[in-house]
């Protein structure tokens, strides 16, 4: 997730119009709503100052609006954060051990989450089991969703050959009448 759709989620988690945040990181007030609009809409990227003064007033990390670095544990973290907060991804135990889990009624990117996770826990399990070797785990993972079998995916064709149907169609329903 970008910057911009970070700063616009905690914006309005905590219930902030963008004039209001603005003026509060201390923009003019002519300009503080322009200048926030243009930061959630991804047209300006806000320096590194600005972002430190956001997360103070939205009350949250910087790395938590940053898009975060994972190959830093304090990044990965922020990453698995914002997961939670996009597709219900949340923390939990089983059997002693922590693990991950989707809550698929939180909204449609969830349920779809799932079912990708789902199709990664069965190619994980078929390499466990003997069923596939290594090279064809990564492969499948390497490639997703290319080699992905458990999802069917349609491919939408192009608009010429979408209005060259719909062009036909139209021509035998006169030559019906």
């Amino acid at each position: 997730m970008a910057i911009g759709e970070r700063i616009n989620f905690f914006r309005n988690l905590r219930g902030m119009t963008q004039k209001f945040l603005g003026i509060q990181v201390g923009f003019p007030e002519k300009s503080a709503d322009v200048r926030l609009a243009q930061y959630e809409t991804g047209t300006r990227s806000p320096k590194a100052d600005v972002t430190e003064a956001l997360a103070k007033v939205l009350d949250v990390s910087p790395l938590a609006l940053s898009v975060p670095d994972i190959d830093s544990y304090l990044g990965l973290m922020h990453t698995l954060f914002t997961l939670e907060d996009r597709y219900g991804l949340h923390v939990d135990e089983m059997d002693g051990e922590i693990c991950l889990k989707v809550d698929v009624r939180k909204n449609r990117d969830a349920a779809e989450l799932h079912q990708m996770l789902c199709a990664w826990q069965e190619q994980a399990a078929k390499l466990k089991a003997g069923e596939i070797s290594q090279e064809d785990y990564d492969n499948w993972r390497y490639h997703y969703p290319e080699f992905d079998t458990t999802q069917i995916r349609a491919k939408v064709p192009s608009q010429a050959f979408s209005d060259a149907l719909v062009e036909a169609f139209a021509k035998q329903l006169k030559a019906d009448d």
